[in-house]
């Protein structure tokens, strides 16, 4: 069985872009549209890694990061982070993980490809 990516991302046009990136890939892609739902699909199936905006609906991206962290369960799980802002702005994600990966829009299809290769394969 391939390798599961979550896509937490409030807006659509970012889950189909993202969608079509992977496509091909052979990755199965379970999206969730806020932290919320994220945090209840986590419970159905443990991704292998999470893709995640910082700005959401209800719990936001930073939030979400800070809590599966903080869940040995779900620890050890990569992220990377897609924002428009500054990686900068969050460095106390990267401290709280150093393997966190944050790509700033806009990024390539192949930069994403490349990133999740490192963390999964």
């Amino acid at each position: 069985m391939g390798k599961t990516i979550m896509i937490v991302e409030d807006e659509q046009a970012f889950h189909d872009l993202y969608s079509m990136m992977l496509e091909d890939t052979g990755y199965e892609i379970v999206r969730a549209y806020d932290g919320d739902e994220a945090l209840a699909k986590l419970e159905e199936k443990k991704p292998d890694l999470i893709i995640l905006d910082i700005l959401l609906d209800l719990v936001t991206g930073d939030t979400f990061f800070l809590y599966i962290k903080g869940m040995p369960e779900y620890s050890d799980i990569p992220v990377i982070i897609c924002s428009s802002f500054s990686q900068k702005a969050y460095k106390n994600l990267k401290d709280m993980d150093p393997n966190l990966v944050f790509l700033e829009k806009p990024f390539t299809k192949e930069k994403m490809i490349e990133e999740i290769t490192a963390k999964i394969g």
